[in-house]
């Protein structure tokens, strides 16, 4: 239950039953949407094209994660070295590989994870009602207020919980959106934790369409951090230890990032180089902005890729000159969130779940996970900076409120999404 956040109404409905609505919803005009007859857009999806394809996009195929997906021993390519898939661009078969390798490995004992939005057919949820017919032992966290998909979630909360999954629903007044599945195996008589961490949900349909990151690790560091988030999801009792790796919602997560903040203001005022890379959907909480622009006054050099709201003003002289803001939109929706904070040089490199909203930092269970791995720090910030190249799809965020389409001096064209997949196909050659 929530207060309604708008209200799309054909503009030629009559007057008296208009009112009636407004009354019955207790709407303000400002609620109110008036547009045609047709408001569910989603259908535009499955628009005829009428035999002309070449007014479609080019076809982009996802690429196959071979590391992982034609891995003989799927546990021991992860034992070996982290991995990160980047979906649309690459295929999602490695994460529902993650859970079907799961379902019939005799040694995996216990399967863990957050469900925010899923597929309305999904191989992953089939997988886990599988797990447990194989005698394994499944746990589920649903959030039912995850807006939209309400029924659905509910729905395969149900189907879970007859297959004999251990299901756990909503906190009361918190959301809980991390994306985070623990898989648990008997290995030399130990057990042995292997986790997905992503900025995306484990949703079969999306992953076709949002651009999310996904990282696959043993890392101990992390797994043993990821399991005490989901010890607090299933038990609602706060964690004796504190979290050191993870930056996690309702604990540490706010304060840990104006800590870093606070360390590349310091290296400014001292003279040193400080920067800070930051890309996710919204910024909007009023606390991070004020941060941001005394980042800025002290000469942080602040770039930020923010497709959705941006209630921060770049380009203020004196207040906010030392930050740029741009916004991608094309044909896949901009989903990951990414932080990179220069740090001396030895940078630190975030994937989160979260966008700088106050919803998402102070009323949700979100997990912010730092990138250890060399190769994927370095695919990271080579992405970063197709995107911030980006000068065909990237608009310019300015006080002014123009944000026209960049433009710059380069005689080259460059697509960022294009390029990113054509990065992400050189990469999957072999030799690469």
């Amino acid at each position: 239950m929530g207060p309604a956040s708008r209200f799309v109404y054909d503009r030629e409905m009559p007057r008296h039953l208009l009112n009636f609505l407004v009354e019955s919803f207790d709407l303000e005009d400002f609620d109110l949407l008036p547009e045609g007859r047709y408001h569910n857009n989603f259908d535009f999806f499955k628009f005829p094209d009428f035999g002309k394809t070449w007014l479609k996009n080019e076809p982009l195929p996802p690429l196959p994660y071979r590391p992982l997906e034609a891995a003989p021993d799927f546990y021991s390519a992860i034992r070996e070295r982290d991995h990160m898939v980047h979906v649309p661009y690459h295929s999602y078969e490695s994460v529902i590989r993650f859970f079907e390798e799961a379902a019939r490995d005799p040694k995996v004992t216990h399967i863990k994870v957050v469900q925010y939005r899923v597929a309305r057919k999904s191989r992953i949820m089939n997988a886990l009602m599988d797990a447990v017919r194989a005698g394994k032992q499944v746990t589920v966290f649903i959030e039912v207020k995850a807006r939209f998909d309400e029924e659905a979630n509910l729905t395969w909360g149900e189907k879970l919980e007859k297959a004999g999954v251990k299901v756990h629903y909503s906190f009361p007044g918190l959301k809980v959106h991390s994306k985070l599945a623990l898989i648990i195996r008997e290995e030399n008589h130990q057990l042995a934790q292997y986790t997905y961490l992503s900025t995306g949900n484990f949703h079969e349909d999306t992953a076709k369409i949002y651009s999310d990151l996904g990282v696959f690790t043993h890392d101990q560091r992390l797994t043993r951090e990821v399991a005490r988030v989901f010890s607090y999801l299933e038990t609602n009792k706060k964690p004796r230890l504190e979290f050191e790796h993870l930056l996690v919602g309702q604990f540490n997560l706010r304060p840990r990032l104006e800590k870093l903040i606070n360390a590349e203001m310091a290296a400014a005022k001292k003279g040193k180089k400080a920067r800070i890379i930051l890309k996710m959907n919204s910024l909007q909480d009023r606390r991070m902005i004020g941060k941001l622009y005394k980042a800025s006054q002290a000469g942080v050099e602040i770039k930020m890729i923010v497709r959705g709201i941006c209630c921060l003003v770049p380009g203020i002289k004196g207040w906010s000159d030392n930050i740029e803001v741009y916004s991608i939109v094309d044909r896949f929706l901009e989903h990951a969130r990414i932080f990179v904070f220069y740090n001396g040089g030895k940078e630190k490199i975030y994937l989160s779940s979260a966008d700088w909203m106050k919803r998402n930092l102070s009323h949700r269970v979100e997990t912010i996970f730092p990138i250890y791995d060399a190769e994927i720090r370095q695919e990271i910030k080579d992405f970063l900076r197709i995107q911030l190249n980006d000068n065909v799809k990237s608009r310019v965020i300015d006080t002014e409120q123009r944000n026209a389409y960049k433009q710059d001096n380069l005689d080259l064209t460059i697509r960022s999404q294009l390029e990113t997949y054509y990065y992400t196909k050189r990469n999957m050659e072999p030799g690469a």
